[in-house]
């Protein structure tokens, strides 16, 4: 199975609208093989919850939702319908067991994480530099 397509969806649906601390969380989560991180549902008891909730869990728009809050993030904040997200559909078909999923997806998170350091440190080196200009 080629997991591209699930890539694709987390870079340009998901990522673009999951805060730093939704993704390190979600790392987390994936890095440890956490029982928290559910699938087949996108929350069963607090605080187990799918890749989508938990990324809610950490928006400011969804923070405070339960039960409700990976639906609504994934529709209402990404964009996407819940019922044919690759990544939802992918992971519900066995993603707490299917490694090589679990690994890519990872990968990916990871990837995103990097990128976002790299900015945050090419932004804060144009940052200082300009204030040396100015002074």
């Amino acid at each position: 199975m080629s997991f591209a397509p699930c890539v694709k969806e987390l870079q340009e649906g998901w990522f673009p609208h999951t805060t730093d601390s939704g993704l390190k969380r979600l790392i987390g989560l994936l890095e440890s093989g956490s029982p928290l991180l559910v699938h087949g549902a996108f929350t069963k008891s607090l605080p187990m919850g799918c890749l989508a909730t938990h990324i809610a869990w950490h928006h400011p728009v969804t923070n405070k939702m339960t039960h409700d809050a990976g639906v609504i993030w994934l529709s209402h904040i990404a964009g996407m319908n819940p019922a044919t997200s690759v990544v939802i559909r992918a992971w519900d078909d066995g993603g707490q067991t299917n490694w090589d999923l679990r690994n890519v997806i990872l990968d990916a998170c990871r990837e995103e994480w990097n990128d976002r350091m790299d900015l945050d440190r090419e932004l804060a080196s144009e940052n200082s530099e300009t204030q040396s200009m100015s002074a």
